[in-house]
């Protein structure tokens, strides 16, 4: 108790200090209503049935309306909204933030079937459940299960003690991947029962921050969100958290690029066939980026490098184009392991120029 009344001293800031602070970490923040975690009210306008955020010019007008698509880090904007509002709240946009932050509750609940308490992962009948409550004893079973430290008591990232009892438990992410947010209570998308996910698509409260319930206090030392753990990430993209491009058409840019598939040579009626086969390798190249850890990457790039060398060797493609092809996808999958994927690139375009590829399908 005596740490927690320092803790509450030392964050007993006014809220534009606190907006400012987030701020200077790269968080965009937004305003929350007066002594509540909701984001301040919209302006009339914008509180019209069917009104969105969609071509709204409240954004650039300098309103806060629409929540967390109102999020900013411009120091004069957040000057304006909290000096003339000291009561609001600060609310931090964890998509733009480049941030994951579980959200763990302890509230009084009856337990849920068994098969929502860790979605994905089977709680035999025999388990004895008792003494489990809330979300704190859910999130350290589901990493006593992968055989990791519990999330709750890691002292090496920000963590904040939530009014309720609960705790959010920042983390940063790095490179390319989005995680999208979850309830712990959902029939669907969840990570563990009492366990929500704040990431793209949502807001975290602001440490400091206080509501008519308490202040939002910083627990320990640390006051900066580390990497995510890999193994929370691997998590996350199995409970379907994680945003992965589905269309081709967002695909394509990262995939083959319009010089790149202008570089493929027509060789009769077959140019067409030749991209939809390079394309087809190089996906599976691409979608290595979404999971860092287990998705086959070597293998993956091996065949796309083998069909690459068999087009190159059959005359729709240079080889020269098709290693630069290559190396843009290794690159986007697994940045920083250029020399891992150069061996890969050149072993497997020499093994499939041994074996041309017709468009027909047939190998020479």
């Amino acid at each position: 108790m005596a740490d927690e009344n320092r803790h509450a001293a030392e964050w007993r800031f006014d809220m534009l200090s606190i907006a400012r602070w987030c701020a200077t970490q790269g968080w965009p923040v937004l305003p929350l209503a007066p002594g509540r975690k909701t984001p301040a009210a919209n302006c009339s306008q914008c509180q019209d049935k069917g009104h969105t955020h969609l071509g709204c010019p409240c954004g650039s007008q300098g309103r806060w309306c629409h929540g967390f698509h109102a999020a900013t880090a411009d120091s004069q904007r957040i000057n304006n909204w909290w000096a003339n509002n000291p009561q609001f709240g600060v609310g931090v946009g964890c998509g733009p933030a480049g941030l994951v932050v579980l959200d763990v509750d302890a509230h009084a609940k009856s337990l849920p079937p068994r098969d929502r308490i860790l979605p994905g992962i089977t709680i035999h009948d025999d388990v004895n459940l008792d003494g489990l409550e809330h979300g704190f004893h859910t999130l350290a079973m589901l990493a006593a299960l992968r055989g990791k430290p519990d999330p709750a008591s890691d002292e090496e990232t920000l963590r904040v003690r939530t009014p309720s009892g609960g705790m959010h438990i920042w983390y940063r992410v790095e490179g390319r991947r989005r995680f999208r947010c979850s309830a712990g209570s959902s029939a669907g998308r969840a990570l563990a029962w009492q366990v929500d996910v704040r990431s793209h698509g949502g807001y975290i409260v602001a440490p400091g921050t206080t509501t008519d319930a308490g202040t939002y206090l910083p627990v320990g030392s640390t006051r900066t969100p580390r990497t995510l753990p890999e193994w929370l990430a691997v998590e996350l993209t199995r409970t379907g958290h994680l945003e992965v491009p589905q269309q081709r058409s967002e695909l394509r840019p990262h995939v083959l690029p319009q010089r790149a598939r202008q570089a493929v040579i027509a060789a009769g009626g077959g140019r067409n066939r030749a991209v939809q086969i390079l394309e087809a390798a190089l996906r599976e190249v691409i979608a290595c980026a979404a999971v860092t850890e287990g998705a086959g990457f070597s293998d993956k790039l091996n065949r796309a490098a083998y069909t690459a060398g068999g087009l190159a060797a059959g005359g729709y493609a240079t080889v020269i184009d098709v290693e630069r092809i290559l190396r843009g996808a290794a690159d986007y999958a697994r940045p920083g392991q250029e020399g891992r994927s150069t061996q890969i690139i050149r072993s497997g375009l020499d093994a499939g120029a041994r074996r041309p590829l017709h468009i027909e399908g047939h190998l020479a």
